[in-house]
């Protein structure tokens, strides 16, 4: 678990995820796990792609069944709250990446059989028959936040995936860390944020890889950091390997040489965009991502890793420690 001598943590599973949740005092734990868990349900009730009654899984719904009734249409749609939050969140993140991360991508992750909570899909056999929706051009979703306007094209489906969970990880740790004088570390499936004063040395932030090993660890007062692999979430449909992150030049899985991509930044939405855009862009992620000064780890299937510029170079973890 991430943290360090002298704090306490706690790990639970919710949204899909494992979530570690760390404290620098011990007795704000059990009020801190309380608060987390209360919070990601209202994620989840937001942002779900699964859950049929999720204010997510309703828009995509309209905007289906605009696209049989009205091709062509547009959608606009009211939206506040935590929804809203997220959206503006993953908008961020696509104008960041010039449009490799996108939240418009959940009609192209249904057509790869990625309907439904990812142990129900690997669980089937033979090839599913996927709801398929018509998948209309990029760039095809607009969020204005100050008017809390969404606007879909007919047969855009959402998926805020990732970028949600980073955003509900600098949100969570601030709200923690402005009701208490103690430091408080969220961890969720990968997605880090810190707010508080850090225990003595900094956060101790393991880098897991997908075999479950600590591979090395790092300590940070003031960067949140987020993990992106294609080797965790994957599944098989149609006969095909295939993984959730889709590359929106192909409406494809990502064609990639990195099994795993870890990146530090100011805050856990733009590392979580960053390691995204680097899966995408293959060969060219190490000049990207240092071109923009992002601290980076990026490593292969065989294990090869390349660090840009700003990574720190420590010793490698014990290998019976685990972190993520």
């Amino acid at each position: 678990m991430n943290g360090a001598r002298g704090t306490a943590s706690a790990t639970f599973a919710a949204i899909g995820t494992t979530v570690g949740v760390v404290c620098t005092e011990a007795r704000a734990l059990a009020c801190a796990v309380e608060f987390v868990r209360g919070r990601l349900g209202e994620l989840d009730r937001a942002v779900s792609r699964f859950r049929p009654d999720s204010e997510l899984a309703v828009i995509n719904s309209r905007s289906a069944q605009l696209l049989r009734t009205a091709p062509g249409a547009r959608l606009r749609v009211a939206v506040n709250g935590t929804l809203a939050a997220c959206l503006d969140a993953a908008m961020r993140a696509e104008r960041m990446t010039g449009g490799l991360v996108s939240p418009s991508l959940g009609a192209e992750l249904i057509a790869c059989g990625y309907d439904e909570d990812i142990e129900v899909v690997r669980a089937r056999t033979g090839t599913p028959a996927a709801v398929r929706i018509g998948v209309p051009p990029r760039r095809q979703v607009v969020f204005d936040a100050d008017r809390g306007e969404l606007v879909l094209r007919a047969g855009t489906a959402l998926d805020l995936g990732a970028c949600a969970k980073a955003w509900a990880a600098d949100t969570i740790s601030a709200e923690l860390g402005a009701g208490s004088s103690g430091g408080f570390l969220v961890n969720l499936g990968g997605d880090i944020a810190a707010a508080g004063p850090p225990p003595p040395g900094g956060w101790a932030i393991g880098v897991r890889n997908w075999n479950d090993v600590v591979t090395q660890v790092v300590h940070s007062t003031d960067h949140a950091f987020a993990t992106s692999s294609t080797r965790l979430r994957t599944w098989v449909h149609g006969g095909v390997h295939r993984h959730h992150i889709i590359d929106p030049r192909t409406g494809q899985p990502a064609r990639t040489r990195w099994a795993q991509v870890t990146c530090a930044g100011p805050d856990a939405v733009q590392a979580n965009a960053a390691s995204t855009a680097a899966i995408i862009l293959d060969e060219c992620a190490p000049a990207w991502l240092t071109a923009r000064g992002v601290p980076a780890r990026l490593t292969t299937a065989d294990h090869h890793v390349t660090t840009t510029p700003r990574w720190p170079n420590t010793a490698p973890a014990p290998r019976h420690r685990r972190a993520s």
